[in-house]
Order: C-alpha cells, then sequence, then structure tokens
C-alpha cells in the first residue's frame, strides 16, 4: 500500500529535479490562457523553460504547476496522444460546455484516475456519473479498462480521456483554473481569489484507483488546495485521502461537494442521462432512421382537456421495430398530448422542443432539428437489447413527468410508423406551427412592458445578467424572450425573472431606467448601466457561454463577429478564445460584446453604432450559415449588396487586407460617422 505522505513529499522532490532540467517551448493549443493553471496562479505568461521555472518560483513550487509545465513540455516533443485522448481541451469547448454548467444539465466535475483493480466496478462508477449528471474525465490505465469492459469514453458520453498516463489529470485543474478565469472573473495572478472560487463554484472531486507513480500522487494530492477531496478506491494509506469501497465512491464524492441530484429510473432496455445528449450515431452504427429528408417525419406537442389525455398511455401506430428492414429509413410522427391545470397553450412550442433533448438523453436513440424537420436514429446495439419504438416513446413520456411534475398532470404519447397516418398527421402539424409563428412573427420589444432575465450563468459568473427582449435573445443563443416568459410562469423563482423595462433613458441605445434598477440588483451592485442595443457604452455584460463575440475595428470604422466554432486569427490578431477571455467573466467592456447568432439578425442588432451597416467581416463558417436569413435581413433594411461587402477570412485575414477590400466593394462603413 501507497503511503501518502511519503509519495508527495518524494513525488514533489521529483518534480523539481524535473523543472530544473526543463527546456525548450511549452504551448497548448487553442488558448487564451498559455499554461492556465500557471498563469492563473501567478499571471505569468509561460511560453519557454525560463518562464516555466520563474511561474513555478512565484507559485512556492507548487505541483500542479510543475506537472503542467513538464507535460506540455513531453507534448511539444511527442506531440499530441491519438485518438480517443484528448489531452488539452480548447478554450472553444469549454466555452461549448458553459451553458451545461449552468443549466443542470452537468452538475459537477469529477476526475478517474489510476488503475482500477475490478473493470466492472469502474463501469459502475462511469455509468453512475453519467446517470448523476456528472462530466468525468479519465486518466490514465483507467480509460482502456473501461474500453475492455464495454464503455464508451468521449466527450460526446460526458466522459473524456485526457490521456494514457496519469499525470494527465492536470488536464482536470487547467480546466477548472480556466472556467475560473472565463465565467468567473478571476484575474490570472489572483492565486487567493482563484482557491476561494474553486472551492465554492467547482463542484469537482476525485476518484484515485491503485498504481500511481510519486510524483502522480503529489500532483493529484496538490489538487486538494483548490478545494477538491480525493477520494482513494483502494491502494493508499495515511494523507488526508478518504478511503471509499468502489461502490460508495460516487455518492459520497457528491455528498462532500453538496451535489444532490435525484435520479429517477425509466424501465427501458436502454440507459437514460444527459451524458448521453451530445453522442452521435453514424450510418454504420445505425439500425433505422426517420426523416432527415430521408423520409416524411415530425413532432407535435399539444396541449388538451384532462378527459382526452391517459397519463402513461404510449401507442405505437405502425410497424414496430421487428417489421423494419434495418438501414432503412422509415416514416415518424411524435404526437405528445399533454394536460395540467397550469398548462397553458403558448407554453406548448417551449415543452415541444424538450422532444429533442430527451431523446438525446437515450443511450442508443439520436435526435436532431425540431417540428417537421426532425432526424432520428436508434442505433444497432439499442436494438440488440431489445429497444423497441414503445420504449422511445415511454422514455418521452416519463422525462416530461419528471422534469415538469408542476406543470403536467398528465402526458401520453403516440408514435406514428404507418407512412399514410404521417402524412396525413403532418398537415395537421404544419397548421399548428403556422399558428404559432403568427402569434410570435413580428414582435417587438416597444410592444412589451416586461423583458426578462437570465442568472443561470451566475453559477460561475457571480455578477453577470443577461436581459433578454423579444428582439435580443440571451447571449448563449438557448433562450428567447419566450421561453424567458414561460419559464418564469412555470418556476416564478427560478432564474429567469420579470424585468420592468420603465422609462426610456435613451431609445438608440436601448438603456431603460427599470433595467438599470434590475442590473444593479442583480449584479450585486457591481453593474449600475446596461445599453441592450450598443456595443459602445454600458454594453450587457458577458459570462462566457455567448455564442459569438462583437468588437469595433476603429481602422475601418466597423464591426466583426466571430463565432466560437472558428478557430483561425481575425483581423485583430486575436482568435475567438483571446478575445472571449477578454470579455467573460461579467464584466463590461465597450468596444466589445458576447452576442447570440440570432441577434446579428435582429433589427436591434448594435443599433446605436449603426448595426449592420457597420458589419465588415465575420467568419466564412458563420457567413454560410446565416446565408439567406442574413440576406433577407439587409434586404429589409435597403441594403441587399451588403452581405457581398462583408469580408471573411479568406478574403481578408488581415487588417491590412480588410482595409483594402472594403474600399475595392465599396462597403459604407468606412464613410459612416466615426466610431472612436
Amino acid at each position: 500500500m501507497t503511503d501518502i505522505g511519503i509519495a508527495v513529499r518524494n513525488g514533489r522532490e521529483e518534480l523539481a529535479r524535473g523543472m530544473r532540467a526543463l527546456s525548450g517551448t511549452l504551448q497548448h493549443p487553442e488558448t487564451a490562457y498559455h499554461l492556465p493553471i500557471a498563469f492563473a496562479l501567478t499571471g505569468i505568461a509561460v511560453h519557454d523553460a525560463d518562464g516555466a521555472r520563474e511561474a513555478y518560483g512565484k507559485a512556492g513550487s507548487h505541483p500542479l504547476v510543475a506537472s503542467e509545465c513538464l507535460r506540455a513540455a513531453r507534448i511539444a516533443v511527442q506531440g499530441p496522444e491519438p485518438s480517443p485522448y484528448t489531452g488539452f481541451v480548447p478554450d472553444t469547448v469549454i466555452r461549448k460546455l458553459g451553458y451545461s454548467l449552468v443549466d443542470g444539465s452537468i452538475l459537477g466535475l469529477a476526475l478517474l484516475t489510476g488503475t482500477p483493480d475490478s473493470p466492472d466496478a469502474a463501469a459502475a462508477i462511469a455509468r453512475e456519473l453519467q446517470e448523476k449528471y456528472m462530466l468525468t474525465f479519465l486518466a490514465g490505465s483507467v480509460v482502456p479498462v473501461l474500453q475492455k469492459a464495454g464503455v464508451k469514453v468521449g466527450l460526446d458520453y460526458r466522459l473524456v480521456p485526457l490521456g494514457s498516463t496519469p499525470d494527465a489529470g492536470v488536464h482536470f485543474a487547467d480546466i477548472l483554473t480556466r472556467v475560473a478565469m472565463m465565467f468567473g472573473g478571476v484575474a490570472p495572478g489572483d492565486a487567493g481569489r482563484l482557491v476561494a472560487y474553486a472551492k465554492e463554484r467547482a463542484r469537482a472531486f476525485v476518484v484515485v484507483f491503485p498504481g500511481l507513480s510519486e510524483t502522480e500522487v503529489a500532483l493529484t494530492d496538490s489538487l486538494r488546495d483548490l478545494g477538491i477531496p480525493i477520494l482513494a478506491a483502494g491502494g493508499y494509506g495515511g494523507g488526508d485521502w478518504i478511503a471509499v469501497a468502489a461502490g460508495q465512491a460516487v455518492t459520497r464524492g457528491m455528498e462532500l461537494r453538496q451535489i444532490r441530484v435525484k435520479v429517477t429510473a425509466i424501465p427501458i432496455p436502454m440507459a437514460c442521462s444527459p451524458a448521453f445528449e451530445g453522442k452521435s450515431i453514424r450510418k454504420e452504427e445505425m439500425h433505422v432512421e426517420f426523416g432527415g429528408g430521408r423520409s416524411p417525419a415530425f413532432e407535435l406537442l399539444r396541449m388538451k382537456p384532462a378527459a382526452e389525455v391517459k397519463d402513461g398511455l404510449v401507442r405505437v401506430i405502425g410497424p414496430e421495430i421487428g417489421e423494419m428492414q434495418p438501414g432503412t429509413a422509415v416514416p415518424l410522427g411524435i404526437l405528445v398530448d399533454v394536460a395540467g391545470a397550469r398548462m397553458r397553450k403558448d407554453f406548448e412550442p417551449v415543452l415541444e422542443r424538450r422532444i429533442h433533448n430527451f431523446v438525446n438523453y437515450g443511450e442508443g436513440s439520436w435526435h436532431v432539428a425540431q417540428r417537421n424537420l426532425i432526424w432520428v436514429r436508434l442505433s444497432r446495439d439499442a436494438i440488440a437489447r431489445g429497444l423497441r419504438m414503445e420504449h422511445l416513446g415511454k422514455l418521452i413520456q416519463a422525462k416530461f413527468r419528471i422534469d415538469f411534475p408542476d406543470l403536467l398532470d398528465a402526458v401520453q404519447v403516440t408514435l406514428l410508423t404507418d407512412r399514410e397516418k404521417v402524412l396525413a398527421a403532418e398537415k395537421e402539424a404544419e397548421a399548428v406551427y403556422a399558428e404559432r409563428d403568427q402569434r410570435v412573427l413580428g414582435m417587438k420589444d416597444e410592444d412589451v412592458d416586461t423583458f426578462y432575465s437570465c442568472i443561470l450563468c451566475q453559477t460561475f459568473a457571480p455578477n453577470h445578467v443577461c436581459i433578454i427582449t423579444p428582439q435580443r435573445p440571451a447571449l448563449c443563443g438557448a433562450i428567447s424572450w419566450l421561453d424567458g416568459k414561460i419559464a418564469c410562469e412555470i418556476a416564478p423563482a427560478g432564474a429567469n425573472q420579470p424585468v420592468a423595462r420603465g422609462r426610456v433613458i435613451d431609445a438608440l441605445r436601448g438603456e431603460f431606467e427599470g433595467v438599470n434598477e434590475f442590473v444593479r440588483k442583480a449584479s450585486h451592485g457591481e453593474v449600475s448601466r446596461c445599453a441592450l442595443y450598443g456595443i459602445m457604452e454600458y454594453p450587457m455584460t458577458c459570462c462566457g457561454c455567448f455564442e459569438c463575440v462583437a468588437a469595433v475595428l476603429p481602422d475601418v470604422n466597423g464591426f466583426m463577429v466571430v463565432n466560437r466554432e472558428y478557430t483561425g486569427d481575425t483581423p485583430m490578431g486575436m482568435t475567438f478564445s483571446t478575445l472571449a477571455g477578454t470579455i467573460g467573466g461579467g464584466a463590461q467592456t465597450p468596444g466589445f460584446a458576447g452576442i447570440s447568432k440570432g441577434y446579428i439578425l435582429s433589427e436591434r442588432f448594435l443599433q446605436a453604432e449603426g448595426g449592420s451597416r457597420r458589419l465588415v467581416w465575420m467568419p466564412r463558417i458563420l457567413r454560410e450559415e446565416l446565408g439567406d436569413r442574413l440576406r433577407a435581413r439587409l434586404a429589409a433594411i435597403g441594403i441587399p449588396d451588403l452581405f457581398d461587402q462583408i469580408a471573411d477570412e479568406e478574403t481578408a485575414p488581415t487588417l491590412e487586407q480588410l482595409v483594402e477590400f472594403l474600399a475595392r466593394v465599396g462597403h459604407p462603413a468606412p464613410g459612416m460617422s466615426p466610431l472612436v
């Protein structure tokens, strides 16, 4: 049995020797935070061995800094490990996870490291972490052990294999430090605030299996300095690690970090958890598919009188799985009928969108899009375990009852797989879609007296307040004004609160007395004024979950917008990650704004400074995604030619080339009134 105290002492000495011998260039790809642990603890941007030793000394010879530097040096020489190992996780991936970290679909973080004695016990721990809404990282031999036990690993399954050796667990710490800097407003070098933030907000724990070397013990033990408890599932004695039986590790870790989750088992032959929401089912893994342009398919949620809804009823009308030819596309209609004393008709579209989440919660089911554009696949593995269409209906029915117990008194699900019945029902569904669209079509901010807030992200960004209006969606892109309104009515004490617009202070800039009062209180006095339609004065705060960054380019008198999927440089000479790193954590940063993609198409898009007419650059991937919708928006305001005058990374990768491009195509921005 390894004595923890002795191993920590010896391991620290070995790390110190490694730091003295360190040489070469050190860097991680796709991050604005250099070597994040060293940067967070000391404020030193480490790029080489001398900088590493300086940071190591300033951090008090901390094992986390040494482990980070030594691993970065090794990767610089040997290159990254092959799939499935992720190695260093890029900033953009963490930002994509941001909303999940605050909306309740990820409740905490765990690290599994070492070599499990029992593959079955390790697999049970991994499954339990998935089922209990944890995002789990893996380092060392635990990865092949889980794979041998039939557990799928990867970010899509919320079991992230960082590396083949336990020292890859240092990436667990660099993720925590970047979360603090991205979302928590922790300034690089403020070690005290970093530690406080990690202890209070980063709900994380570590489960250690036997087999760690002394340096790996020292690395793991040093995570306690961030308030992270270490649970030893065998093989270690002494020290401050908590000895647990493998079967109790998850429960004990969640108790220590006060992570509470109620998991209700759904009696179907398929595991169900948000952990599976990001997975894909490739064509070669598919047993059968529905929709996606290959067959007619739609989904519709309808409110009905209580007498017409039998709670728990699931029907399949048409062929069942056994009657479907493997590899084929089959018609599908998903009809969800609900009843409840508090249910209202305008809740229908918001609840209907949850069908997407619920189907994806199944380990062997996959869903994209909505309405009559859906595409659903069921995997061969799931069918082999006994999954049938009826079980898919039970999953949907059960999740609605579990997630909305106070709203829905009864839920029944009908799955149509008969082609003629699908086509007939789809026509009825299209009429409902059109009616819904008409209700919200053209809604403007001045049409309502109440906006809605979202403070979900205060879990990680304590002073951030998002204000959602009919013409400005939440900056994460996930919540519209209608979503906020309905969420408030469903959960009056929740994160989406009504915000009285109040007296207009500046209509062009979008500054309102009621909004300012709300933001002042909700930001704990940190932000006193907020302009909803501008970027230069009092822009809205940013948490870190934003889909895009808008930034002023003074040299061309315009705006650029860069989305987080784009990893290249912008004309500013900075990537999305670098830009995002300067504006997150609940700060107001004049000249910069975190925004959603939908806001780019709004009449209110940065109207205080001229709006769309100043849009001069965006990545090609974003231009293509917005495509026809942006063309239509520009045509509606009388500048139909502007779309082709917006540069991208191919037509103008640098600022100098952007100046030339805009002059050549006659873009209006350079001739408008100066921004600065």
